[in-house]
């Protein structure tokens, strides 16, 4: 992509970029994917995202549909040709008709993120909670290793209902033909759970110990045009106990017996205790660094443009109502959970400023200390944005992405929080609920932690 950039007036910079043919190409195909993935638009080999939407869907142009998406692709690649951090994603003002396979013309207009000076760099003062080991994790993973341990033995013999356990033999068949994985001579067999068809179970219920009977049920074991369509299928059942479930007790017979690896109950809690503090230790770090960045804030002197306040607390609303829509939460409701609009304008007005005040002042931290970024500092904030993601591999996507410049920022500010928190004088309270517990501050709100994660998400 050329980019080439004028500056304007007020800190705002004019690109104006030229897309080659491909990069039009590349850019409709990942926003053809992305909203394909959206719309739940199931994959089949052979045919191209256009043939499932034109056949889930019923679209005969999917580039039309994706094109203002398929533009702001090819927005952050022109950012980072010119290295340039916007204070809020600016938007493409085309310049000639997007289309496949043509080149695409475009402006931006991008107001730089500004950069602030605080009243000090001296090590903040701050007092945090102890911190104490939660013990109930321990014995919350006791409890589902037992519950996903249970056996189940032969009771009072009776008519099976539903719920029951029970031990059968049975054989089904499909057009005549034995299949194979519903055979057995001796199955537990839960009523109700799901394990089989509704048919089946209505088929059980009433069934004693030593009764053998054959009946046909509906099981989805066909396709017809990608749908999956029911079948009739025989089958002969015994019912040979009526069983119980039985919970085993996690002690060191137990544990020797099913988890060779331990050498008592002792050792297993042991080392389930291991696990769980160090999870715990990296929340109250993080619940640490989070109050030393609180600290810092108060040291925040400047006047934020009102367009970059906007544009952030747009940000925050959009990544909350999408949250919402996944909880299955209407935005009224949650209002109304949260005072009302009143009340909530005011929370979502002080959260933006929390945001944005904690990343312009991590960002002067950055500055001031003359700070330089590592590799591993840009694979710990990709961790930090995604734990359970191959820190590499993402970043390989951000930076091939074009969002290389978010990538650094975010970096960049996860490196002063640690810095500030690392040379912040702490005094431990006595008592663990002063003056804030680490749980709490593990579940407080995204926009009330550390900003460092705020602008790889924006953009």
């Amino acid at each position: 992509m050329r980019v080439t950039e004028k500056k304007l007036a007020d800190g705002v910079i004019k690109l104006e970029c030229e897309a080659t043919a491909i990069e039009v190409n590349n850019a409709l195909k990942e926003a053809g994917e992305a909203f394909a993935m959206s719309m739940g638009v199931r994959p089949m080999p052979g045919k191209s995202i256009e043939q499932l939407c034109q056949e889930q869907l019923g679209i005969s142009d999917l580039d039309k549909i994706v094109e203002t998406n398929a533009i702001e692709v090819l927005v952050p690649r022109a950012l980072d040709r010119r290295n340039l951090v916007p204070a809020f994603p600016p938007k493409a003002t085309p310049s000639v008709k997007f289309e496949r396979g043509k080149k695409f013309s475009f402006t931006l207009n991008v107001t730089v993120k500004p950069t602030y000076e605080l009243t000090s760099y001296e090590p903040v003062e701050i007092t945090v909670a102890p911190f104490v080991f939660d013990e109930s994790p321990i014995n919350q993973q006791l409890e589902e290793i037992a519950k996903n341990s249970v056996t189940y033995v032969a009771t009072d013999a009776k008519p099976l209902t539903a719920g029951d356990a029970c031990s059968i033999a049975m054989k089904c068949f499909d057009d005549g033909e034995e299949i194979k994985a519903l055979t057995c001579e001796d199955r537990t067999y839960i009523m109700g759970r799901g394990y089989m068809p509704a048919g089946f179970d209505e088929e059980l219920l009433g069934m004693e110990p030593g009764q053998t009977k054959e009946f046909t049920f509906e099981a989805p074991l066909g396709t017809e045009n990608g749908e999956v369509v029911n079948k009739p299928i025989s089958c002969t059942v015994t019912v040979k106990e009526v069983q119980k479930e039985v919970v085993p007790i996690i002690d060191d017979a137990w544990v020797k017996a099913n988890m060779p690896m331990f050498a008592s109950k002792e050792a297993l809690v042991a080392d389930m205790r291991r696990v769980f503090e160090a999870q715990q230790r990296e929340n109250y770090e993080g619940y640490v660094q989070q109050m030393a960045v609180g600290a810092l804030t108060r040291r925040f002197e400047g006047r934020i443009a009102d367009e970059i306040y906007e544009a952030t607390r747009d940000h925050l609303m959009n990544n909350l109502r999408m949250e919402l829509q996944q909880a299955g939460m209407t935005w009224e409701q949650f209002v109304e959970g949260n005072g009302g609009e009143q009340q909530f304008g005011m929370m979502l007005m002080m959260q933006t400023r929390e945001v944005l005040v904690q990343g312009f002042c991590l960002d002067a931290v950055y500055r001031h200390e003359r700070m330089t970024l590592t590799d591993k500092d840009l694979e710990d904030a990709c961790y930090g944005m995604n734990p359970q993601g191959n820190p590499k591999a993402m970043r390989e996507d951000l930076e091939a992405s074009g969002r290389g410049f978010a990538l650094r920022e975010t970096a960049e500010r996860l490196k002063a929080a640690r810095f500030v928190a690392a040379n912040a004088k702490i005094t431990v309270a006595e008592t663990p609920g002063a003056p804030a517990s680490a749980a709490e501050a593990a579940e407080a709100p995204a926009a009330e932690k550390p900003a460092e994660e705020a602008k790889a998400d924006e953009n």
